[in-house]
């Protein structure tokens, strides 16, 4: 079992930057890929980035690509992204999540295809 604890959310303006992290519990994390999704108001929830389990590799929607970076520690069990030039249409909610540790793909984009969810951080970016 993993649970994940998602902070460092708020309001900020367009051209801004802010770091979300995510804290997991269980021995597993370090086996783990993981990922970071959101989901603006009225609509679904969304892919943003994966990350292998190692921190070797790493995957991004295109929405946010080159402005966005995922990286892990995994001796402090933290998953981080890095949001820079965040624009009015990054504001969702932003939630990290985890697969077991036997799941193959890491660069999984699908919702089902992960076995954790956080409860999420509010991201606002005011125009």
């Amino acid at each position: 079992q993993v649970q994940l604890v998602e902070s460092g959310g708020g309001l900020v303006q367009a051209g801004g930057s802010l770091r979300l992290s995510c804290a997991a519990s269980g021995r597993a994390f370090s086996s783990s890929h993981m990922g970071w999704f959101r989901q603006a108001p009225g609509k679904e929830r969304e892919f943003v980035a994966a990350i292998r389990w190692s921190g070797g590799s790493t995957y991004y929607a295109d929405s946010v690509k080159g402005r966005f970076t995922i990286s892990r520690d995994n001796p402090k069990n933290t998953v981080y992204l890095q949001m820079n030039s965040l624009k009015p249409e990054d504001t969702a909610v932003y939630y990290c999540a985890a697969q077991k540790s036997d799941r193959s793909r890491w660069n999984a984009m699908g919702i089902s295809e992960y076995d954790y969810f956080g409860q999420g951080t509010q991201v606002t970016v005011s125009s």
